[in-house]
């Protein structure tokens, strides 16, 4: 990604919540992604890293439509996705990485309530809604709404070794080409 590219997404984000009457904490942590794909206005995703403890983290996302966050599940993490402003899909499977089960039945818990689901289905979470996820179940989401604020509420985050995406091509940082000065500090750098 150019840091230029960078920067607009962190000001968008910015806005974003701002408008919504999301205040960030001093100093976040900021990460922008393009999963190593290259194509951030299909695949990306803005996040902010509010609480990185031992035994819990939490995460203020941003997305835009037509941007998604590709499959992936996690070996050790267990999250909360919360759809905070907007509306959310997320596709749901079970199975592994390269064996993903279409049509099998497994629960999954929706607004605190367990619920079967369908492998390969969508679920779309309006704004307060939540899903919780455990390790291996697969999981993509993408905004319904022009735009969205997205929460994750997890256990320990470990972003270098803990996610196992569908596409082997994908990697959870993206190179940079500095193009500007950075606005921000990422994550990454």
């Amino acid at each position: 990604m150019k840091r230029s590219e960078i920067n607009n997404a962190i000001r968008q984000a910015t806005g974003f919540f701002q408008a919504h009457h999301w205040t960030l904490p001093p100093d976040p942590r900021w990460d922008v992604t393009d999963f190593g794909l290259g194509n951030f206005s299909r695949c990306g995703l803005v996040l902010v890293n509010l609480a990185e403890e031992p035994e819990y983290c939490e995460k203020l996302m941003y997305a835009r439509k037509n941007q998604a966050t590709p499959a992936h599940t996690h070996g050790q993490k267990k999250e909360d996705i919360i759809c905070r402003v907007g509306s959310l899909a997320i596709r749901l499977w079970i199975g592994e990485a390269g064996h993903l089960q279409e049509g099998s039945i497994f629960e999954v818990k929706i607004n605190g309530k367990i619920r079967p689901v369908v492998s390969g289905a969508t679920i779309a979470l309006n704004a307060g809604e939540r899903i919780t996820l455990t390790p291996g179940i697969f999981h993509e989401f993408y905004p319904c709404s022009d735009e969205c604020i997205i929460g994750e509420v997890s256990t320990y985050n470990d972003d270098v070794g803990d996610n196992i995406f569908i596409n082997p091509d994908i990697g959870r940082f993206s190179e940079i080409v500095e193009d500007e000065p950075a606005l921000v500090k990422l994550v990454s750098d």
